[in-house]
């Protein structure tokens, strides 16, 4: 079979490539990394009964 003069997606063969999507999965991961050890900071902070009250009060806020 023949094959088309001009690829329907042209690779980028730039040092760049390829970074693009490691640097968003890095940020999450860092972002979500942060969120887990504010949860931790907050919870042996304020105790865990205040801690889960929080987070109730706010998901009542939401809904």
């Amino acid at each position: 079979m023949a094959q088309p003069v001009h690829p329907a997606h042209p690779q980028d063969n730039s040092p760049t490539a390829g970074r693009m999507p490691s640097v968003l999965l890095w940020t999450g991961a860092g972002l979500g990394a942060l969120l887990v050890i504010a949860a931790l900071a907050l919870w042996f902070h304020y105790g865990t009964q205040l801690f889960f009250e929080m987070i109730r009060t706010g998901l009542a806020a939401c809904f």
